[in-house]
């Protein structure tokens, strides 16, 4: 059994499971998001006497409290119990691709060490993370929820703002990918 848990299930397993997640919560007139839970926190602990946006009925979205401490220790259980092979299997355009970037080691950790090395409190990781969340908390408030959010219950519910927030998603990673990362990663 602990085998199974280990390894990435097919897609043809988790799609369906997927699916069917996002019936039962428009069936139940649930909406999932785990920004709008962070939302939520904030309202609990009384921002929307000074804030509008976060003045309303937060009780509604209770039950995605629940999510969230389940992921969290999710991730938990996974990060102590559940350690897998830390190879990614990538295809060889995508290799020689990360290579020709200056990454070394491409495929044997999910962190390339040249961004994420030992030295995780260095200035140049904080620097990373910092900047880096900070334009994707903004962006997911601003955009009304985050990647997944959009791609998987937008979409889901049939509304044409996420179609829109997930087109745009593609092209801003593109654009990052391709434009950006190249000058600013210092190898």
């Amino acid at each position: 059994m602990l085998e199974l848990i280990q390894q990435p299930w097919p897609w043809y397993v988790i799609g369906p499971l997927i699916a069917l997640t996002m019936y039962l919560l428009i069936y139940f007139g649930k909406e999932f998001g785990v920004s709008a839970s962070l939302r939520a926190g904030c309202s609990v602990l009384g921002a929307g006497k000074s804030v509008k946006f976060f003045d309303f009925d937060w009780k509604a979205q209770s039950w995605n409290f629940v999510f969230v401490f389940g992921t969290m220790l999710g991730g938990l259980i996974s990060m102590l119990f559940l350690e897998a092979d830390q190879t990614v299997d990538l295809a060889d355009s995508t290799v020689a691709a990360l290579e020709g970037m200056g990454f070394e080691n491409v495929g044997e950790t999910f962190e390339p060490s040249q961004i994420f090395s030992q030295d995780f409190f260095g200035w140049k990781t904080m620097l990373y993370l910092f900047v880096g969340g900070t334009l994707i908390g903004f962006g997911a408030r601003y955009a009304g929820g985050c990647t997944s959010g959009h791609a998987i219950s937008g979409l889901s519910n049939l509304q044409i703002p996420s179609l829109i927030a997930v087109i745009g998603f593609f092209i801003g990673g593109l654009v990052m990918v391709y434009f950006i990362m190249p000058h600013i990663l210092p190898f």
